[in-house]
């Protein structure tokens, strides 16, 4: 019983991580139908500046842990909103109105585009950050939950928390709702569809930084190729979820976590990507919308 408890611990904390990214391509797909393949990336980029945040302050004798882990993830989530925006304003929205096709295309062009760029400027080798939040809390005599598995656990709940709310309570949040519905119509009405859009790419990657920042604490290593792997997991979890609801994401993210930790625990770990995809091919079998997902209407 201790032995599943601790992997119930470890697949929740990986959970939260794939849902954080979930969350970004969930939010793109709801508004304007694309799948942003270049997310993952996203996420990779954020975890490669905030290590590039830590190394700076080390360099200028700022080791306060609080004051450190603050920068970064604000520095991060600030980089990567901007990277956010600019993909949006140069790849996609010249594309928006084309055939469906030409949208996809680019996002996996732009994922290639960085993941080499990141290759290029930092070394295809990996790139490793000592542990900086340690310690332990004993929840029984066998089963443990770390400070760092706290504060992601913790950090994405206020997250999700705080979306939802932006989304239902918001302006903004009632802007966003009118695009996903009816663009053309919400733009009628006077909602800048464009800037929602925008907003909308913003708030998705910097919920990525976040992730990216988790996760170099967490794991204390990265490279280049992370977010390629990351991506299509967090694409997975907002499918199984069902694309489109940010609750829906967060659940798949956790769903994903869970198999992948408890098959490598019970199973084979090098079959436990086979048990996820092979679990979301079940699931969408019988709920096609996913978990959360609502069916398509089409209009006659």
């Amino acid at each position: 019983m201790d032995y599943f408890l601790q992997q119930l611990v470890n697949g929740v904390t990986l959970g939260s991580i794939y849902g954080l990214i979930a969350i970004g391509y969930t939010m793109v797909y709801g508004i304007i139908g694309m799948i942003n393949f270049a997310h993952g990336e996203v996420f990779m980029i954020g975890s490669f500046i905030a290590l590039t945040v830590f190394l700076l302050l080390a360099a200028i004798g700022v080791t306060f842990l609080p004051v450190v882990l603050l920068l970064m993830l604000v520095v991060a989530m600030v980089f990567t909103a901007l990277w956010g925006w600019s993909i949006e304003r140069i790849a996609y929205r010249p594309l928006r109105g084309s055939f469906r096709l030409a949208p996809l295309i680019t996002a996996i062009g732009m994922s290639i585009f960085l993941q080499n760029f990141v290759q290029l400027t930092q070394g295809a080798r990996v790139k490793p950050l000592p542990p900086q939040v340690t310690g332990t809390v004993m929840i029984t005599n066998g089963v443990q939950i770390s400070y760092m598995q706290i504060l992601i656990i913790a950090t994405t709940l206020v997250l999700m928390v705080a979306f939802s709310l932006l989304i239902t309570r918001t302006p903004l949040g009632r802007q966003q709702r009118a695009c996903e519905q009816d663009a053309k119509m919400a733009s009628l009405l006077g909602v800048n569809v464009d800037r929602t859009i925008s907003l909308t790419f913003v708030m998705g990657a910097s919920l990525a930084a976040v992730a990216g920042t988790m996760y170099l604490l967490y794991y204390g290593v990265i490279d280049f190729y992370i977010g390629f792997l990351a991506g299509v997991k967090a694409f997975t979890a907002a499918v199984l979820g069902g694309i489109g609801s940010l609750p829906g994401a967060m659940l798949g993210g956790l769903a994903i976590g869970l198999i992948e930790t408890f098959w490598a625990g019970y199973f084979s770990v090098e079959y436990k990507d086979v048990a996820a995809f092979s679990i979301l091919a079940i699931t969408l079998i019988f709920l096609p919308s996913g978990l959360l997902g609502r069916p398509e209407v089409e209009k006659v």
